[in-house]
């Protein structure tokens, strides 16, 4: 999932920078040419007969994933400053033979002495003839692989090749002497020696719990009815990263205006989120010389999906960051969304509380587990969308306090919870382990009427919440 940021504010005090070196600048210099040139080549494609189509569809597709590529590592080097210098001498090994292509593509599509479909076999066969073995679209291919690997020298991938780097960077060099580019400084090798590859791919390889939410499917797409605007492709984007040393989570935007790009990071721990729009998450700093807080980002969303686990993860990082003096009450309720039940149960192991709630927006259900109490009182564990149109089979009570649930699949937010320990039964039902006999009673009541709950049907218990709070002190 791509959080989509609608647009960033950035108050006259926010430390705003224009990114650097050059190198890192020359990575979005050429992913905007690698887009001219893909958009240029589609207009060329659409007008020659459906016999070009294939191979410059296969070339124009390897070409925007070059953009893709060469975004993504600059982004990444904002992260990883520390690797940056083997990356540097890498970068300056790929960049200026891939200008050169980006450069030649265009001259050719811009030839008017020829018609357009000599155009396209002159370029075809031209920039293919100039290393043996290395075609139009195998030269794009290979410079794609060259910055996935340096993407994994960047990140510390555990798949990190280097005799595949070697042999890339070898044909590199040999296309650059073929082409006349001066070869560029000798790679440093001591900054990467073979000696030390095991401790360091070894280190920092293991995923962090946010990864899986953003990675794994969306069971149900609820889509919002009224967006405030469509996400706009590589221009914008947010991530989340974790400083090593102080283990410490931030939040990093990018932003392209014009032809520079312009970065803002703040730490979770200085940032408040609340739901703005429907489908909008708004981040405000704290403006400590005006007592105020200022808006910071607001990011739009195309799915109620989306919109709660971008949610749910920066509140859980928050919360568990060691920076954080204090999480504003309101930030613990996600606005639009009503709470319909509340009770005590033992999941995994530990004592959480799980509520369920009704999106205001959707009409959309979730169930919501968070820490029961503690330090980390209230902070995220896992959520759950419950399908649309649930059928009474949905869920099974087992006994007086437990409760399978059928087709649920929970996001988790805590490396120490393990769903499939409550996994139950051949089809693997989710088992719903209550602290009290009547609050799984008002649960299965909450669902087992009508195949979605009502607004009548919780009418009656204005305040669950207090009822299973005195339940648990008895």
């Amino acid at each position: 999932m791509d959080p989509i940021l609608c647009r960033t504010r950035t108050p006259g005090k926010l430390a705003v920078q224009q990114l650097r070196p050059q190198l890192l600048n020359g990575c979005y210099h050429e992913a905007d040419r690698a887009d001219i040139v893909g958009l240029n080549l589609q207009m060329l494609r659409d007008t020659l007969p459906q016999s070009f189509h294939a191979h410059m569809t296969g070339v124009i597709e390897e070409i925007f994933n070059t953009s893709r590529l060469l975004r993504d590592l600059a982004e990444q080097a904002q992260i990883h400053v520390f690797q940056l210098p083997p990356v540097y001498d890498y970068l300056n090994v790929i960049l200026p033979c891939l200008c050169r292509t980006l450069r030649d593509i265009m001259s050719f599509y811009e030839d008017k002495s020829m018609n357009k479909e000599h155009r396209w076999r002159t370029m075809y066969h031209k920039l293919g003839n100039e290393l043996p073995g290395t075609t139009l679209p195998a030269r794009i291919i290979m410079y794609n692989q060259f910055l996935r690997l340096l993407q994994d020298l960047l990140t510390r991938s555990p798949n990190f090749d280097m005799n595949g780097m070697e042999s890339l960077r070898i044909r590199i060099l040999q296309l650059r002497e073929a082409r006349k580019i001066p070869p560029p400084n000798p790679i440093r090798t001591d900054l990467i020696r073979r000696d030390e590859a095991l401790e360091f791919w070894s280190r920092e390889t293991d995923s962090h719990w946010a990864e899986a939410i953003f990675t794994q499917p969306l069971p149900y797409r609820r889509e919002f009815k009224h967006q405030v605007r469509s996400f706009d492709k590589d221009r914008i984007s947010v991530i989340f990263f974790m400083q090593l040393k102080s283990q410490t989570p931030y939040v990093y935007i990018r932003i392209k205006q014009g032809s520079q790009n312009w970065v803002s990071v703040f730490g979770v721990h200085e940032l408040s989120i609340r739901r703005g729009a429907d489908s909008v998450l708004d981040l405000s700093m704290w403006d400590f010389a005006e007592r105020s807080a200022k808006p910071w980002a607001s990011l739009s969303f195309l799915t109620w999906e989306e919109l709660v686990l971008f949610y749910c993860t920066f509140l859980c990082l928050k919360i568990r960051s060691p920076r954080t003096n204090q999480v504003r009450p309101e930030e613990f309720h996600l606005r639009k969304e009503r709470r319909l039940f509340q009770a005590q149960i033992i999941d995994d192991g530990y004592q959480h509380v799980l509520m369920v709630f009704e999106d205001a927006i959707t009409g959309g259900y979730r169930l919501h587990a968070a820490v029961w109490d503690g330090k980390f009182r209230a902070c995220p564990v896992w959520t759950a969308f419950i399908p649309p149109n649930v059928s009474s089979s949905w869920l099974i009570r087992k006994t007086s306090r437990r409760i399978w649930l059928r087709d649920i699949q929970p996001y988790v937010f805590f490396e120490k919870y393990r769903p499939a320990h409550q996994r139950r039964g051949r089809l693997g039902a989710f088992e719903l382990a209550f602290a009290h006999s009547e609050a799984a009673s008002r649960f299965h009541e909450l669902f087992a009427s009508s195949p979605v709950p009502s607004a009548a049907s919780v009418a009656h218990d204005s305040s669950p919440e207090t009822n299973d709070t005195s339940e648990a002190t008895k």
